[in-house]
């Protein structure tokens, strides 16, 4: 059916990355908007159907709020700019990441072909709603797979206006697509995508379409469908090269943090401790990137907007990838539950590699029946509203006095939490594997009697053994530390108590 629009606009502008969960997926953030155009023969209704080339197998759907220009605005400022927006509607932003290359930053052909820009059903009155208060959702197949707010975009509606006036003059019917948030994948034929706005007690009801294979083929007289490994990954919206290959985190799952922080402090990072907050299982260990989010301190005028609903906490939880630590900054308060075992199995079910908070967890004893590695500051049952208000995610914050930014990575022990910097990792695993080590040959030489003198750290007197020591372990084909041997001492152990009977 026709796009709600009637008419054709003059320009579709889109956003290239403007949710700070989504900035969060692909690795960077920012510092000022850019943008893409989209032709307006791309525009599409509900009910049309979303037509993948043959030979493409990168169909990507991005969920979106779509913007509709009233009043012409050239030069206009921030603080007058949402004056000119006529219509709020709901938008899917479809592509094929397999001909991205033909056209690389344009994104013409891959993003520009008939029908690939959805809009509606209905048009929601700019007048009529909070512009930083809507809610945008995607579902396929029935599936949320989008959910964030407009309060967390990077450049809110006003300065993205503000900012394409400056130099490129918006008319009366034009289309501005403010980006979409994590969560938008690849769809196939057979797959329905729908997306909704809603805000302010309104909703542009679900934009539906259909995604099918077209009848024939691409014409050879152009760039043809090819799926490189980049394209792959945005599509999927995996980074290339993440900063957690399976070897990193092998590696530090086998290393302690205690000897992870002797490693930074010796580069000068002292402040990577994650002070306070200890594990509801210490038998478990935790290794991951991290995902943040913010509480700010309870204000009841700014709950009701901001507590109530798909808040940031429950944002935060339903956007974790696998493989991902959520970190919480609660201010250290903890007198007031950050985490209960609801969010806390969601956050599993999503593959989360642990939950960092330094505020309070409720249920804790069901949470630690999960198996999921979590940290806190303390135990307690009162609900996040006594101390906190849910505020944004994906920026970096400060937890139990360790400044942590997204994409950090996150190692956890009985000894509690460490953050470390991504571009240090393979010198402090390297380093750190060396001094545990040397850390299990002095532990025998120790448990077979000898002073820690010249030995605790190796001295002179030791190192020839120790390289033989090294010599023999790798000729034997050990790859693994060994264990802590048991101490011996002229001290005779102190009886292990006897079980009491009845």
């Amino acid at each position: 059916m026709p796009h709600p629009l009637g008419v054709s606009p003059g320009k579709v502008v889109a956003v290239h990355l403007n949710y700070r969960s989504r900035a969060a997926e692909r690795g960077r953030v920012p510092d000022h908007p850019s943008y893409f155009l989209k032709p307006a023969t791309s525009l599409a209704g509900t009910g049309d159907e979303l037509v993948r080339p043959r030979g493409c197998e990168l169909m990507s759907i991005e969920g979106e709020i779509a913007l509709v220009v009233g009043e012409r605005a050239h030069r206009v400022p921030p603080d007058r700019a949402w004056r000119h927006i006529r219509w709020v509607t709901a938008a899917n932003d479809a592509g094929v990441y397999d001909l991205r290359y033909a056209d690389r930053g344009s994104n013409l052909r891959s993003k520009g072909s008939d029908g690939f820009t959805p809009l509606g059903p209905r048009l929601l009155d700019a007048r009529s709603v909070d512009p930083a208060a809507l809610r945008l959702r995607t579902w396929v197949n029935g599936e949320v797979v989008q959910d964030d707010t407009s309060d967390t975009l990077l450049f809110d509606f006003a300065r993205l206006v503000a900012d394409l006036s400056r130099t490129v003059t918006l008319e009366p019917g034009d289309v501005i697509l403010t980006g979409t948030p994590s969560g938008a994948g690849v769809v196939g034929p057979g797959d329905l995508v729908e997306v909704e706005v809603s805000g302010s007690g309104q909703s542009t009801g679900r934009l539906a379409n259909a995604v099918v294979e077209a009848g024939g083929p691409l014409a050879e007289y152009g760039a043809m469908p090819r799926a490189l490994p980049e394209d792959r990954a945005a599509a999927y919206g995996t980074p290339v090269e993440p900063v957690l290959t399976p070897e990193r985190r092998e590696a530090l799952t086998s290393l302690s943090v205690a000897t992870l922080a002797s490693q930074l402090r010796k580069r000068g990072l002292g402040g990577c401790y994650v002070d306070g907050v200890r594990p509801v299982r210490p038998d478990l260990r935790m290794v991951g990137t991290a995902r943040t989010l913010r509480y700010l301190p309870l204000r009841d005028d700014l709950f009701a907007r901001h507590g109530g609903g798909m808040n940031a906490q429950k944002r935060a939880v339903e956007s974790v990838l696998p493989g991902e630590v959520l970190v919480m900054d609660a201010r250290r308060e903890a007198d007031a539950g950050t985490l209960g075992d609801i969010l806390a199995l969601r956050a599993l079910r999503r593959g989360a590699a642990g939950v960092v908070t330094d505020g309070g967890l409720r249920d804790s004893a069901a949470v630690a029946g999960l198996g999921l590695p979590v940290y806190s500051t303390s135990v307690h049952s009162a609900v996040l509203g006594r101390k906190h208000v849910p505020w944004d995610t994906d920026v970096p914050i400060a937890c139990g006095n360790a400044l942590v930014q997204p994409g950090d990575v996150l190692v956890g022990d009985a000894d509690g939490v460490l953050v470390l910097p991504p571009h240090l990792l393979d010198e402090l695993i390297s380093d750190s594997v060396e001094q545990e080590r040397q850390e299990a040959f002095i532990a025998e030489r120790v448990a077979e009697g000898a002073s820690v003198a010249g030995l605790y750290p190796i001295g002179p007197d030791w190192r020839e053994a120790y390289r033989a020591w090294c010599n023999a372990r790798s000729a034997a084909g050990s790859s693994r530390l060994p264990a802590s041997p048991a101490p011996k001492s002229d001290v005779p152990p102190t009886p292990a108590p006897q079980e009491s009977r009845p």
